[in-house]
């Protein structure tokens, strides 16, 4: 019996252990699986949390935007430009955009600070601090005219109302008045001179509105028999004349006793009030804005144009630097104007520097006009524009745009270019114009656009010629050597035209064609060379001089240029 009973121990030692562990495994898994339910629990609530926080950034980011387009600018920015901001899909595009805003009315962009921005700022927390009544002062006529066109020249103002004698072109007699104040502007732009407002405050909360009529500040105007005109006062109107017409700046016989101010006419008013609700007009106009900024735009048909830049010397540290844009008169929309068909185009131009400072900076407008007869040979033609600023050398960029007033179509070029230093003593040239007429002034008025010395030279900016036209070429050369001999230059000085590497002409110049000047230290190279012997294709020229006095010789780059 013992010894069966020593042999069925570890029978039993190994099924009680096997029920411990199976206990245990049913103990642990039900614990287990909660944890990792635990763990998934707390990876959604992370995500929700990184969502919540996500959307929470936006929601923070779209209320500024919102804030800033409705409360910021509100008053400034005009309905075109309030377009664009709505219609921009990623906050980077509202960044630019906002960006540009301001850079577009930055009086003096060079500098650091805006100006204009500081100012507009300033105006809002002035109008919040002092015209806050029930609403914020910068919702308030008041605040709102405050921030558009900033402090006036002369403010009369009665705060508490009272008693008040008309002026004579109010209607003259004594009345008592609502708080009213009266701003005197000199000279708003966009609006007009002698500008006067009136704000009338009629529930005493502080809160005024503009007035519309002079009578609006009359607190005594429904009082029958009270605060009367002198007109009304002899019988001559009647008080039902100002309430029935108020609403248009007292109209009846109100005033029959006195002459009335222009301004106070009714539909002058209406004018004013039109012209005060209006946006103030953008100093830097819409093309600057295009031009030196790279925000995003709306679309809009591209007009096409060819700038040419050409450079001469004026002394060592001076340079000529000559812009030239050209369109073709076919792209342009032709309205009646005074009986003839006319054309606009507005051009704007920035140069910087390669620091990115301002150097220089041009705007105008180019007009082209035909008869009606000739309108549609007219639009066969090209609209060419000039302008010539004198630049230090340096590198620089333009950044140019072109707009037609009657479409609205506009174009952008944005180009590099270099002015070169003259030096001293060493014989150089200018560059090579390619012109699409050369001729000389004959004593003509020696200067405006096109004007080079003696000549009037217009560049051809896009190099395209016609059989039946004539190339003009242009180029002054400096520093000649003197021949002490003779005590002239002696130069040999060759044109050569060329397609494809094969010589197609040369030209020696001798002086006598009516337009070169080479008798001088600045030799002036003009010559007209009809292209009715070329077939069409693209052809080069360089013109070669050889100074014999400083045995140098120099060879311009190639110019390429076309016959059709």
């Amino acid at each position: 019996m013992q010894h069966r009973f020593f042999e069925r121990t570890p029978a039993r030692c190994i099924a009680l252990f096997l029920i411990f562990t199976l206990s245990l495994s049913s103990f642990a898994l039900p614990s287990f699986g909660a944890f990792a339910q635990d763990e998934k629990q707390d990876k959604k609530s992370e995500e929700r949390e990184k969502e919540k926080a996500k959307k929470s950034q936006e929601e923070k980011a779209k209320s500024f935007y919102k804030r800033w387009i409705d409360e910021d600018v509100s008053w400034i920015i005009t309905n075109e430009e309030r377009k664009i901001f709505n219609s921009l899909k990623t906050d980077e595009e509202r960044e630019q955009f906002i960006e540009g805003f301001w850079y577009r009315r930055d009086p003096d962009p060079d500098t650091d600070v805006n100006e204009y921005r500081e100012e507009h700022y300033q105006r809002i927390a002035y109008a919040n601090e002092h015209y806050t009544s029930g609403i914020p002062g910068w919702k308030t006529d008041r605040g709102r005219i405050y921030i558009m066109f900033g402090k006036p020249d002369e403010i009369e103002s009665h705060p508490s109302g009272g008693s008040y004698d008309r002026p004579a072109w109010e209607g003259g007699g004594s009345t008592s008045t609502y708080p009213f104040e009266v701003w005197w502007y000199r000279y708003i732009e966009g609006v007009g001179s002698d500008v006067e407002i009136e704000f009338v405050d009629p529930t005493g909360s502080g809160e005024y509105h503009i007035a519309r009529s002079p009578d609006e500040k009359d607190a005594l105007l429904y009082t029958p028999n009270a605060g009367l005109t002198l007109s009304e006062q002899l019988g001559l109107t009647s008080k039902a004349d100002r309430i029935a017409y108020g609403g248009l700046g007292g109209g009846g016989q109100t005033n029959q006793l006195f002459s009335q101010r222009a301004k106070d006419n009714p539909f002058e008013k209406l004018d004013l009030l039109y012209k005060l609700s209006r946006p103030p007009k953008v100093k830097f106009n819409d093309l600057k804005g295009i031009a030196e900024s790279d925000l995003p735009k709306p679309s809009f048909d591209v007009l096409s144009a060819a700038l040419n830049i050409n450079l001469l010397r004026v002394t060592d540290t001076a340079v000529m630097t000559s812009f030239t844009v050209e369109m073709e008169n076919q792209d342009l929309v032709y309205k009646d104007i005074g009986g003839l068909p006319q054309a606009a185009i507005n051009i704007y131009a920035k140069i910087t520097n390669v620091s990115g400072r301002r150097a220089r900076m041009f705007e105008d407008v180019v007009t082209s006009s035909f008869t009606p007869e000739a309108l549609a040979i007219g639009q066969q033609q090209k609209s060419t524009y000039n302008n010539i600023i004198v630049l230090p050398p340096g590198n620089y960029k333009i950044d140019l745009v072109v707009r037609d007033v009657n479409s609205g179509r506009t174009g952008v070029l944005r180009t590099g270019f270099t002015v070169p230093k003259y030096e001293e003593g060493k014989l150089s040239t200018s560059t090579l114009i390619l012109a699409s007429r050369i001729e000389p002034l004959n004593g003509r008025l020696l200067s405006g656009r096109f004007v080079l010395g003696s000549l009037k030279v217009i560049p051809n900016a896009t190099a395209e010629f016609k059989q039946d036209q004539t190339l003009g070429i242009y180029m002054q050369v400096y520093n000649v050597g003197i021949d002490m001999a003779t005590l002239r230059p002696s130069a040999d000085i060759e044109y050569v035209i060329s397609q494809k590497s094969k010589v197609v002409m040369r030209i020696k110049e001798d002086g006598k064609n009516g337009f070169s000047s080479i008798n001088r230290q600045q030799m002036t190279l003009a010559r007209l060379v009809p292209l009715k012997d070329f077939k069409p294709g693209f052809y080069d020229v360089q013109v070669t001089i050889k100074d014999n006095a400083l045995n140098q010789t120099i060879t311009t780059d190639k110019e390429v240029f076309q016959v059709k």
